[in-house]
């Protein structure tokens, strides 16, 4: 038994005096390092698991973050999740490549009309592999996130969720700018909108006589006869005898030219016993519209088939059932005969560039044509 306690002893201590001296201090040092980590441990709040410890006591709270980190918290989630083309936070949908790349809607829209304007493979702009609406998703994660942000009303400069800023600066904001409601009588105020009630009680406009309503009334009454005229048109076009419509399709094709142009075709369509076809083409034929910002349709109207007599037509496109494209509807109006069987090229009526987009970016324009003939 001695001789073993002698062999641990010499063991511990062969390597001398100042070894020995050594492994005591590094014991010591170990011992003080332990001591630290469960401090630290019990500052930040967590607890440690084993048979002593008691199941029963509540956790430990954490540290609360100060304000200067959770600002600088935000601004690194600003930079993570902005869109990589526009580097701003999406405000509506969020798409991503197969790489995670973030994109807002209308650079997604715009990369892929650009690409087809091009005649071009759409990629992402970071990583380069290409992206479609077959290949991309949208990140629901993102958006939730990104609605979850603070951001700054612009009339109260106050910080709201972006989720809830739209319904605070229409209906909430005590700053919002607001109309009088005597405005349909020609009151030209608005103001915060804290202000309103006070402005009401001193407005003049409901103590104008009866002449001056009058004025005010019928330049009001010709705004809403133009507004009319078109619906009634298309109601008188809806009495015709010979009424024709149908689902049309348009197709991207290239000219033939030293440098090729995009436009779009229809497939030969029969309407009114005759044959029909659509063409279509961006800005006008217009050299490269994908450097310009503002970009729209105009279309044409074909009559394929022969005719004896001239054929007295009225027509207009609208938005096909499954397009979400926002088209204004516009009646055209032509007399087709074997000479002049091509009507000019007009514009499709949609409303802005973002509209157009929508529609270069797909891979086909789905509308609908209707034609009426007219009666001799």
């Amino acid at each position: 038994m001695s001789s073993l306690e002698e062999r641990d002893v010499g063991v511990a201590a062969a390597p001398g005096s100042s070894s020995a001296g050594l492994g005591v201090g590094a014991v010591g040092a170990a011992a003080e390092a332990v001591a630290g980590v469960a401090a630290m441990q019990d500052e930040v709040g967590i607890r440690r698991e084993g048979p002593e410890s008691d199941t029963d006591e509540p956790p430990k709270k954490r540290l609360k973050i100060p304000e200067g980190e959770s600002g600088k918290l935000e601004e690194r989630l600003y930079s993570v999740l902005c869109c990589t083309v526009c580097l701003d936070l999406p405000k509506a949908s969020v798409y991503q490549c197969t790489n995670g790349h973030l994109m807002c809607a209308g650079c997604f829209i715009h990369l892929l009309a650009d690409s087809r304007l091009k005649e071009e493979q759409a990629t992402c702009p970071t990583c380069r592999c290409e992206i479609s609406k077959n290949l991309c998703c949208r990140n629901l994660a993102v958006e939730k996130a990104v609605s979850e942000l603070p951001t700054e009303c612009t009339f109260c400069l106050k910080q709201f969720p972006r989720s809830s800023l739209e319904r605070h600066q229409t209906e909430e904001c005590q700053d919002r700018v607001t109309q009088c409601k005597y405005k349909r009588i020609g009151c030209p105020w608005q103001g915060p909108f804290h202000e309103l009630p006070a402005h009401e009680l001193e407005c003049c406009h409901p103590t104008k006589t009866g002449t001056e309503l009058m004025g005010m009334l019928g330049e009001m009454d010709q705004d809403h006869r133009r507004d009319m005229q078109l619906y009634n048109s298309i109601f008188s076009l809806l009495c015709y005898e010979k009424i024709g419509f149908t689902e049309v399709q348009f197709r991207p094709y290239r000219t033939d030219d030293f440098i090729t142009r995009l436009y779009y075709e229809t497939p030969r369509f029969t309407v009114l016993n005759q044959t029909w076809v659509l063409k279509a083409r961006v800005n006008d034929s217009e050299r490269n519209p994908n450097l310009s910002c503002k970009r729209t349709l105009s279309f044409q109207l074909i009559l394929k088939s022969k005719v004896n007599s001239t054929l007295e037509c009225s027509f207009l496109l609208l938005k096909g059932p499954y397009e979400d494209v926002r088209i204004t509807p516009v009646i055209y109006h032509h007399f087709f005969s074997n000479d002049t069987n091509e009507t000019d090229y007009v514009p499709l009526p949609i409303s802005d560039s973002v509209e157009c987009n929508k529609l270069l970016a797909a891979k086909n324009i789905n509308l609908r044509l209707f034609i009426f003939q007219v009666q001799k």
